[in-house]
């Protein structure tokens, strides 16, 4: 384990982070696919090499480039290479299919679109006019092109010498990604995240969940969504411990792959621990490496029926979304009340107001009203 110091702001950079990490414990895992093993070294290598093909390709400092990618590490290559030149990701749901996928694609206002190959006739049924210059392409090429744009291949970026890029006059409050949101009150917005939104994000989960020495992570959630950067790809960058990527969620092969990687830090969404617990009981439930979970939400009548089948240690609780990406958490070594998601984080004030956005009396119902108390 290696905790960068993020006292001084100006650090507070995700490629300088890797950089850093890089010339520390250059030999460390960072990140894990299956079998294939990417230091902190290697990642920061490739991160160079990817800043410098998106430059080579046009890119400039404040430029949005799209991706439309499945879960890979070559996903984690361009974005902190993107970061590194002062580049924007754009991450798109790969579910998105028709108007959806559309217009997230044109609201994304850039010029290079970062795709997988077996996407790419997803692509196709959107018809002409998509807003790209030119397409990188992760996988094989097609024969034939049928979008219209030029296809160029990613896999070129690794051949460009990992020059550092220059990154004197970069600031830890710009934008360094636009997550679309879920669209649960209508259609995704998208949200500027700054390096510090990430950094101050990662930084405080892995204090909440008791990272230590010798902690593996694991991620399966997708990586257009902010749980699987802020919880565990950048926790683990900030801590200077491993992180496995597995591309989907499988709740029946799911302990396997905790046991492959050797993780004992994972975080779930949603229903994904739900499918873990009705999954049907394996004798063999308890013995996987697994020590902390963060279950998000975590019903208050099977945590510790949980904790038990699966041998977990603790299971850690919180708030947060895309626009706020850690609101609240249950610290360690307290009691909490069933269902409670715990206090507001350092950083940030809230309040429940009512509709003239005054203060409403405790146990009155009001709206949950948020903003930050320090820069960016």
């Amino acid at each position: 384990m290696n905790a960068v110091d993020l006292t001084n702001t100006e650090e507070r950079l995700l490629g300088r982070i890797l950089r850093r990490q890089a010339e520390t414990i250059p030999d460390v895992d960072f990140l894990i696919e299956d079998r294939e093993h990417y230091s902190y070294g290697r990642v920061n290598e490739l991160a160079n090499s990817c800043a410098a093909g998106f430059a080579k390709a046009g890119v400039e400092r404040g430029d949005t480039v799209t991706f439309f990618m499945n879960s890979c590490p070559d996903y984690a290559f361009a974005t902190l290479g993107l970061n590194k030149m002062g580049g924007v990701w754009v991450p798109t749901n790969t579910d998105y299919k028709g108007t959806w996928l559309r217009e997230s694609l044109e609201d994304s206002r850039a010029r290079v679109l970062v795709a997988d190959a077996d996407l790419l006739p997803k692509l196709e049924t959107l018809g002409e006019g998509l807003p790209f210059e030119r397409i990188l392409v992760r996988g094989e090429l097609p024969a034939e092109n049928a979008l219209g744009i030029p296809l160029e291949p990613l896999a070129a970026f690794y051949d460009l010498p990992p020059v550092e890029p220059n990154d004197a006059d970069l600031h830890y409050g710009d934008t360094a990604s636009i997550l679309w949101t879920s669209g649960t009150t209508g259609r995704s917005k998208g949200v500027m995240q700054s390096h510090n939104v990430w950094v101050r994000g990662a930084s405080a989960g892995a204090v909440n969940a008791g990272l230590r020495k010798g902690d593996i992570l694991y991620n399966c959630l997708p990586m257009y969504q902010s749980a699987s950067w802020v919880a565990n790809i950048f926790r683990a960058m900030v801590s200077g411990v491993p992180c496995g990527l597995d591309p989907v969620f499988s709740a029946s092969e799911f302990w396997d792959r905790c046991r492959h990687y050797d993780a004992s830090m994972i975080f779930t969404l949603g229903a994904m621990h739900i499918f873990l617990w009705n999954a049907p009981p394996k004798p063999d439930d308890a013995k996987n490496p697994v020590r902390v979970a963060s279950m998000i939400p975590m019903p208050a009548d099977i945590e510790e029926p949980f904790k038990e089948r699966f041998g977990i240690e603790a299971i850690f609780q919180g708030y947060g979304q895309s626009e706020v990406t850690t609101l609240t958490a249950r610290a360690p070594g307290k009691t909490w009340k069933p269902n409670c998601l715990g206090d507001v984080q350092p950083g940030i004030e809230a309040r429940l107001l009512d509709d003239e956005d005054l203060e409403v009396p405790v146990g009155e119902t009001g709206e949950l009203s948020v903003r930050p108390t320090e820069p960016f």
